[in-house]
């Protein structure tokens, strides 16, 4: 058995010492304290989180839906859609780094892919401007997200979540478009046409968005999906729209939503077909 003695020291030198591990754990905690954002006392994330919130005409509205956001989120990217109201400089009130991007489109499709683009953190969420979304929600989101998931998509319809804003004809055409989804893609959806969504930024090359209208939520939920992308549904609860009236039209953006479905299905049939016609010719090559 092996031992050694530590040489004495005396007791300037254990005060230096001591000064020494202080100074490294202080040196530890500043660079600790710069990776990771405190979201909580049991969380703390590194990823850059933006939020991305289009917006037309909602300045009555946005100090609800900025009061409700996070401090520690990284970023604030307001898309504005040609708003004739004070929208913008409100957002620069309530928010003053909040990054502007003006829409040169039309439709939540297009506003979503133009502040999707003008992103710089690694976590994006989605949320409304109208102040049916409670910003408090955001931390459930990123928590599943660096948990392990590629997309946290809001449920209202999920146990604890719930809404006030959808009326009969709405919930059941909503549970009806949601129960084809499921069906055609292999999703286990509780919720389809919401749009308080989480996801990393990665994600946004495998879903390729390009469509204009309020489809472009359903849209998202089926190709994730289909790109095989890691789901976790977040419960969710949405509250009515505090000012003006929504543009949302039960019928019309339903009809909307069923025609992406059925084009979704129908590129999907046209993949599969695809990949065995080439490992036909292949082999037919290999005969020959």
């Amino acid at each position: 058995m092996t031992s050694f003695l530590r040489p004495a020291v005396s007791g300037q030198e254990q005060i230096k010492e001591q000064v020494q591990d202080q100074a490294q754990v202080q040196a530890q905690d500043q660079i600790t304290a710069g990776k990771y954002r405190f979201i909580s006392t049991h969380l703390a994330i590194a990823p850059p989180v933006s939020v991305v919130i289009p917006a037309m005409n909602e300045a009555e509205n946005l100090p609800y839906v900025f009061k409700s956001l996070p401090q520690w989120i990284h970023e604030v990217v307001l898309v504005d859609g040609n708003s004739t109201d004070d929208t913008v400089q409100v957002a620069r009130e309530l928010w003053p780094d909040v990054k502007v991007v003006e829409q040169l489109g039309k439709g939540k499709g297009d506003a979503l892919i133009t502040g999707f683009a003008a992103c710089t953190g690694d976590i994006i969420v989605m949320v409304d401007a109208d102040g049916s979304a409670d910003g408090h929600e955001i931390v459930s989101y990123v928590s599943a997200l660096v948990s392990g998931a590629d997309f946290a998509k809001g449920s209202r319809f999920a146990n604890g979540g719930g809404t006030d804003d959808m009326t009969p004809i709405r919930k059941l055409g909503n549970w009806a478009l949601c129960t084809v989804v499921n069906r055609k893609f292999g999703a286990r959806y509780t919720d389809l046409c919401y749009g308080y969504n989480a996801f990393w930024r990665h994600c946004l090359d495998k879903i390729d968005l390009d469509c204009t209208g309020f489809e472009v939520e359903t849209l998202m939920n089926i190709r994730v999906v289909k790109a095989g992308l890691k789901v976790q549904e977040i419960p969710s609860h949405e509250y009515l729209r505090i000012h003006g009236a929504s543009n949302l039209r039960a019928v019309r953006d339903g009809i909307r939503v069923l025609k992406v479905i059925l084009k979704e299905r129908s590129n999907r049939r046209s993949l599969r077909r695809r990949p065995h016609a080439v490992a036909l010719n292949s082999r037919t090559g290999e005969a020959s």
